[in-house]
């Protein structure tokens, strides 16, 4: 079986990441759900300063994120892009809403993969949109 177009590549820090294939389905299946094909993903882990740095030079913003997500898409519903992730972040996240690495890391990980399928989170409805698709997606995973 062919090794579906989600990457996962590790920048500057010391991390694994657990369940690789069923990650890879799990995330392919939310974008089919919502209508979209894959083209090629790619998530890329890293530590707050990593991201720090794209944060500045790319957007110009001078704060840590856990998440930022770069679109490469050419053709409407057809899925392209970059996530970089803070392990850091998620890491200190997980302990501020009291909820598993594993989680917060899944939950940041269908995040950036829905702002590919044109979902955004600026202001309070978007915002409610965001969190009830990543709250149905996370439910529905079999990681």
């Amino acid at each position: 079986m062919p090794q579906l177009p989600i990457n996962f590549f590790i920048e500057d820090i010391s991390f694994n990441l657990k369940r690789k294939i069923l990650l890879r389905k799990w995330v392919e299946s939310c974008i089919k759900a919502e209508g979209y094909r894959l083209r090629e993903l790619n998530f890329i882990f890293c530590s707050d300063n990593y991201l720090l740095g794209i944060n500045q030079e790319y957007l110009k913003h001078d704060t840590f994120t856990d998440i930022i997500t770069f679109d490469n898409s050419e053709d409407d519903k057809l899925i392209a892009g970059d996530i970089f992730i803070s392990v850091d972040r998620v890491n200190e996240n997980a302990i501020s809403f009291k909820v598993s690495r594993q989680d917060e890391l899944h939950r940041v990980m269908i995040h950036g993969t829905l702002h590919l399928l044109g979902y955004p989170d600026k202001g309070k409805e978007a915002k409610a949109v965001m969190t009830k698709k990543e709250n149905y997606y996370l439910a529905n995973r079999a990681v």
